[in-house]
């Protein structure tokens, strides 16, 4: 099938799956906030030095006969979710009809944001996290194009206390997919509503960006730049496999084979950070996760291979004010 006709496809089952939903309004109103897992939450840190991992997948989540992974659903993202816990913050994206899957009992992570649910009411994206997670917001993009305009895509925000009173502000990111001109424009408009919401949100606070952009340095129609130049921010693979240097852009469309790639090579999964006068933030250890996340005999349990970095922090004084 041809990627307009798969398209043509999908949207049409989006359509025929929001026709014929039918849900509670309480079921998805009280989704925005976090839901507690453990008994009991961790006891955090009170040193002026410490680290962290994190990570961030598409999950592949939509229902089975229109997911564009191959391995059966439920029970990949039921092993996703088992490997997710050797990291301490967890970013998933398409996380729609098998969240109870991916929160089972084999996930150990104390802290989950609740799940909006199946398309088209869900925005797929949720938080897992070993630290203490607040002040969730959900945000929808204002412009989108194709199927992404059949449920409300867009970015979360929370906070999150990685140490004692040191907080972090952490964007759960799914952009505008495909790279036509129309799908390209719309995703340059995500990364501007993301950018100007960032600004007057988090202020100069710590901030750590994951998530699928859909986008590239590479690709002349898209701005990811955006956020490097008007943030601060810094890019943990332009950083550690590129010795800083952004890609240069070209109007030759990206390669659509995103599992066939290497750490060397650009993902539209990224992880973007920068601190605060009060808290030094560093990249140490980036890791395009190509092998970890497979079948026994190696098939990826999604459509795309996760990204993963380790950070390692520092306090610049001894307390971290917010911007609220």
């Amino acid at each position: 099938m041809s990627d307009k006709k798969q398209l043509r496809f999908r949207q049409t089952v989006l359509v025929l799956i929001a026709f014929f939903s039918v849900r509670i309004a309480s079921d998805f109103t009280d989704g925005f906030g976090a839901t507690i897992a453990a008994v009991h939450a961790p006891v955090l840190s009170r040193e002026d030095y410490g680290t962290f991992s994190a990570i961030t997948y598409n999950i592949a989540g939509l229902p089975q006969f229109i997911s564009s992974a191959i391995t059966p659903r439920a029970e990949s993202i039921s092993e996703i979710g088992k490997k997710l816990n050797i990291y301490d913050v967890v970013h998933v994206q398409e996380d729609f009809s098998y969240n109870d899957a991916l929160y089972g009992t084999a996930n150990q992570h104390p802290f989950r944001t609740r799940s909006l649910g199946n398309v088209p009411f869900g925005d797929g994206l949720n938080t897992l996290s070993r630290f203490p997670l607040r002040d969730l917001e959900r945000i929808q993009w204002e412009d989108c194009t194709g199927a992404d305009c059949l449920t409300p895509k867009g970015f979360s925000f929370s906070r999150i206390e990685v140490a004692e009173k040191l907080f972090i502000d952490f964007y759960n990111v799914h952009m505008n997919a495909y790279n036509d001109l129309p799908a390209a424009a719309a995703r340059r408009l995500n990364m501007m509503q993301l950018s100007s919401f960032i600004k007057g949100k988090s202020g100069s606070n710590a901030v750590v960006i994951m998530g699928d952009l859909n986008g590239h340095y590479g690709y002349h129609y898209d701005n990811i730049r955006l956020l490097l130049n008007t943030l601060g921010l810094k890019d943990a693979w332009v950083e550690l496999r590129c010795q800083g240097k952004v890609p240069p852009s070209s109007r030759k469309l990206p390669g659509g084979n995103i599992l066939a790639l290497t750490d060397t090579c650009e993902s539209i999964d990224k992880i973007l950070f920068r601190g605060s006068n009060e808290l030094q933030l560093v990249a140490e250890q980036y890791a395009f996760e190509k092998t970890l996340f497979t079948t026994s005999n190696g098939t990826p349990l999604s459509d795309h291979h996760p990204v993963s970095v380790n950070f390692s922090w520092t306090r610049l004084r001894k307390s971290n004010k917010r911007v609220f």
